[in-house]
């Protein structure tokens, strides 16, 4: 039953794919919010960078939901182990996002500047906290976290923040930021799709040289371990590769071949992470030994069963509804259209 066919490994697999979707379609989202206080000089344009992301944002945070639910239900004691080392960063991520939503509502209530501008802080902070914080928990996945024989985290939340985890953080900032500027040069015209080109020339660069910077740590640390889990080298490579290819994509103006490029190699981190964790899905930095897998935190094969079920059924509705979405809502978004309103 430990071959790579089984229900453990199949849902693990599931809850890889469902990170990357939502770090795919919410990375935009939050490299928008990051860059609305750059990019936006007056309030219309703040309200043309809004209005692009205004249709997805919420149905993209369903990846999320759908992530935490399978983890909950798929393994339990990862789920539990996780929530409590990683209490405080959950919650700020949970606060980040909270204040993010609530200020795409609220937003628009009143014309006064100083309530559009706080709200404008919070979409800025809610953005760049949640962009920031997953990159360093997913980076201490992989390092290892202090974690005992009853697999129960030990340590403080200072553990989290050591160098190679912040690194993890600085990789995904900087490639949501330039995931969200090459979406804004698919979303707006005139002088904010010049604005985000110029945007994306300078966070390409910084998103090349972090992700090599932590990739590169990323397979030194699997090195010197003697493990690096079942990461292919191609994954890596093609990752760094297609980072390279967004640069020239940038540069030619096929505005929207860069921007799923950008996508396919923030997938292809993701991928690369949990290649590398697999078959654990936490490691004990205190002793390997300790390590949560999928085989000792995992639920009953009934459940993951009626879970594979469910998963089949409503799955490709889900995915048909979010690209119907995309669909209705492909056109730019111009200043002329929302001066009147």
């Amino acid at each position: 039953m430990q071959g790579f066919w089984n229900l453990p490994s199949l849902w693990f697999a599931l809850i890889a794919v469902l990170w990357m979707g939502y770090f795919f379609l919410e990375g935009f989202d939050f490299g928008v919010g990051i860059l609305l206080p750059f990019l936006g000089r007056d309030d219309l344009d703040r309200r043309v960078l809004i209005n692009s992301i205004g249709p997805f944002w919420d149905g993209n945070e369903v990846w999320l939901i759908v992530a935490g639910g399978a983890t909950f239900a798929a393994f339990p004691q990862w789920y539990a182990t996780l929530f409590s080392g990683f209490y405080l960063a959950l919650f700020l991520i949970l606060l980040a996002l909270i204040f993010r939503a609530v200020a795409f509502e609220f937003r628009s209530k009143l014309e006064d500047p100083v309530w559009r501008s706080w709200w404008d802080r919070a979409l800025f902070a809610g953005s760049l906290i949640p962009a920031l914080l997953w990159g360093v928990a997913f980076a201490d996945f992989v390092n290892g976290v202090p974690i005992n024989a009853q697999h129960q985290f030990t340590g403080s939340p200072l553990d989290l923040l050591g160098p190679y985890a912040l690194v993890g953080g600085l990789t995904t900032l900087s490639l949501f930021t330039l995931h969200g500027a090459l979406f804004l040069s698919l979303k707006t015209v005139g002088a904010i799709r010049d604005r985000a080109h110029r945007a994306a020339a300078g966070a390409w660069w910084v998103a090349l040289a972090l992700l090599f910077i932590f990739l590169t740590w990323s397979f030194v640390n699997a090195v010197v371990r003697h493990d690096k889990g079942i990461v292919p080298d191609a994954v890596p490579l093609t990752c760094l590769g297609a980072m390279v290819g967004v640069g020239w994509l940038r540069r030619v103006g096929w505005d929207l071949s860069a921007f799923l490029v950008c996508g396919f190699s923030i997938v292809l981190l993701v991928a690369t992470l949990m290649l590398d964790l697999y078959p654990r899905v936490l490691i004990s930095s205190t002793n390997p030994a300790w390590s949560l897998t999928i085989w000792n935190s995992s639920s009953s094969p009934y459940t993951l069963t009626v879970m594979t079920i469910t998963a089949l059924i409503f799955t490709p509705l889900v995915l048909l509804y979010q690209g119907w979405t995309y669909w209705v809502f492909r056109r730019r978004i111009r200043r002329e259209d929302l001066a009147a309103t």
